[in-house]
């Protein structure tokens, strides 16, 4: 595992035990070079309550591309929707130790426009 990764996942574990004393389920997002992904976790950590991903053929199809920022805003709205329909309305940001820029950023600010508060 490269350095740039553990740096990132040291991150991650930091934030997500934030989180967890917290309470409160989150909104956590994966980014690979070719796909976006984004889960609402339960408060516990035991249950997806909704996800969304660029690999999903519904969100694919009006996408000229996965690896993008209209992408990860389609996807950021894709999992609010889901989420508000699933009843959870309020949830805290687990970016994975990713910076908040680009596509993690585009996604955070589509969700909030959804209707998810965090």
């Amino acid at each position: 595992m490269s350095e740039k990764n553990q740096s990132r996942l040291r991150r991650a574990r930091k934030t997500r035990s934030r989180i967890q004393r917290a309470g409160k389920a989150r909104l956590t997002v994966h980014r690979s070079g070719r796909h976006l992904y984004a889960q609402v976790i339960a408060p516990g950590g035991e249950q997806t309550v909704a996800a969304a991903s660029t690999v999903q053929k519904d969100l694919r199809a009006d996408l000229s591309g996965t690896c993008n920022i209209e992408a990860a805003k389609a996807v950021g709205k894709a999992v609010a929707e889901r989420s508000l329909a699933a009843g959870i309305d309020a949830v805290a940001f687990d970016r994975s130790g990713f910076k908040f820029h680009g596509r993690i950023k585009a996604l955070a600010d589509a969700a909030r426009e959804a209707g998810l508060k965090f």
